[in-house]
């Protein structure tokens, strides 16, 4: 077992193609699991977790996530560091951005150190909660009009993590 786990969920895929990018820039050190089929056993071990959801709808979890955040949000997280990462539509949903990142902070900020918080520069979207004084909660990503910067979107923050999960 590693360190890291990523936990993520998925309805058309994207969130889990951009968690396996996550894993792969850590090159070996982050397992992988589907928050459809974890058990917070599986999970409870890892020291550093990070939490990939999509946002649906205006500013709503993904369906999967509903049904574990409130068990995830009581697991023991004595020593633990949690980032998360949210994509979202910020052409269609301008007024909602990755919104789902907030509803996942909101439910454990108070329990476990969240880092992987990046500058809300560069992005293009009029309103999210996701963000607070200029500061996103975790990393936003677009992958239906912003593709083509998670690269380096990801390349960054994951430097950003590998220093902040120690």
């Amino acid at each position: 077992m590693n360190k890291i786990a990523i936990l993520y969920g998925t309805s058309g895929g994207s969130v889990e193609s951009v968690a396996k990018q996550v894993q792969d820039l850590f090159e070996g050190t982050a397992d992988i699991y589907n928050v459809l089929d974890v058990s917070l056993s599986e999970i409870q071990d890892y020291k550093y977790i990070i939490v990939g959801t999509s946002t649906t709808g205006i500013g709503d979890l993904q369906d999967d996530w509903e049904g574990f955040l409130p068990s995830f949000a009581k697991i023991d997280f004595t020593g633990k560091k949690v980032a998360i990462f949210a994509l979202g539509d910020s052409a269609s949903y301008s007024t909602s951005f990755a919104e789902s990142m907030k509803v996942v902070y909101d439910e454990i900020y108070d329990k476990v150190e969240v880092v992987g918080r990046v500058p809300d520069v560069g992005y293009t979207y009029d309103d999210s909660t996701a963000v607070e004084d200029g500061v996103w909660f975790g990393l936003p990503l677009d992958e239906d009009n912003e593709y083509d910067m998670t690269e380096e979107r990801l390349e960054k923050w994951v430097e950003q993590l590998k220093k902040e999960f120690v």
